[in-house]
């Protein structure tokens, strides 16, 4: 197998359910079970409450499913301590708190945290992936404001430094363009595109179903906590699945291997 087979993450046939009893709880997940490979792409759609953060939340060990297993490169996930999890698993959530009293360079540099050493954690190459991180997505200027004086772009931007900082192998990413307006919608993900081109394995949910169709490589669709389908966009997004998982009707447009949802 070439290493741009290997797969990344290996989700086998999980389910979770919040609440103490869980036996006896509704089930948030329930049996999902994919493949993610280097270098891919995946988004991840549905309407409010399927289960979409909370499996990405599995994925990155902040919840535990209480079936089945998560295999990040290979090893089985309940087996890595938490740390070595950050080491290979970038998380961009959905928002920051604007309590969050740090600049942009303090919050960007959160992101080399895992990789501490000693008494001093922020070395020379820490330091100098900062600053690159904080060039490639244009908010070098900003690195002395506060997280709260930002707006949706500028804080959609610094969480992609800090997610890049990172160096992941993989990058989850909870509705990474909510509340932007076009423009950066684009920017944000095109931003994700590149990273996945440069072997980062990128798993992001949207409620966007047009940028899910313009730039992943496979789709999964999330309904009552079960994938309704999985595969290339061409192959997921159709009528059919836009009825039976949001209720409502739309044309999917295919125009020079483009695909377009127009709501009726």
């Amino acid at each position: 197998m070439s290493c741009d087979d290997e797969l990344t993450v290996k989700v086998d046939n999980i389910s979770f359910s919040y609440g103490a009893k869980k036996s006896l709880c509704a089930k948030t997940l329930k049996g999902i079970t994919i493949d993610a490979k280097k270098g891919q792409l995946i988004g991840i759609m549905g309407p409010n409450g399927c289960g979409k953060t909370t499996f990405m939340r599995c994925i990155n060990k902040v919840l535990k499913p209480q079936e089945g297993a998560i295999y990040i490169d290979g090893k089985d996930l309940d087996r890595l301590k938490m740390m070595e999890v950050a080491k290979i698993c970038a998380n961009i959530p959905a928002d920051v708190p604007d309590d969050f009293h740090l600049s942009v360079e303090e919050f960007v540099a959160l992101g080399r945290y895992p990789f501490v050493t000693g008494i001093w954690w922020e070395g020379e190459r820490d330091e100098r992936l900062v600053r690159e991180a904080m060039k490639a997505y244009h908010v070098t200027h900003l690195k002395d404001r506060k997280l709260a004086e930002l707006s949706s772009g500028e804080k959609a931007r610094v969480l992609l430094a800090k997610g890049a900082v990172q160096q992941p192998k993989i990058l989850l990413a909870d509705e990474p363009s909510a509340h932007l307006d076009l423009k950066f919608k684009l920017q944000v993900m095109q931003a994700l595109k590149d990273l996945s081109r440069q072997g980062v394995t990128v798993i992001t949910a949207s409620h966007d179903i047009n940028l899910i169709a313009k730039y992943a490589d496979l789709v999964i669709v999330i309904s009552d906590g079960g994938i309704v389908s999985y595969g290339p966009p061409a192959e997921v997004i159709n009528e059919e699945i836009i009825r039976a998982v949001y209720g409502v009707e739309a044309t999917v447009i295919r125009d020079n291997g483009e695909l377009y949802v127009i709501p009726l």
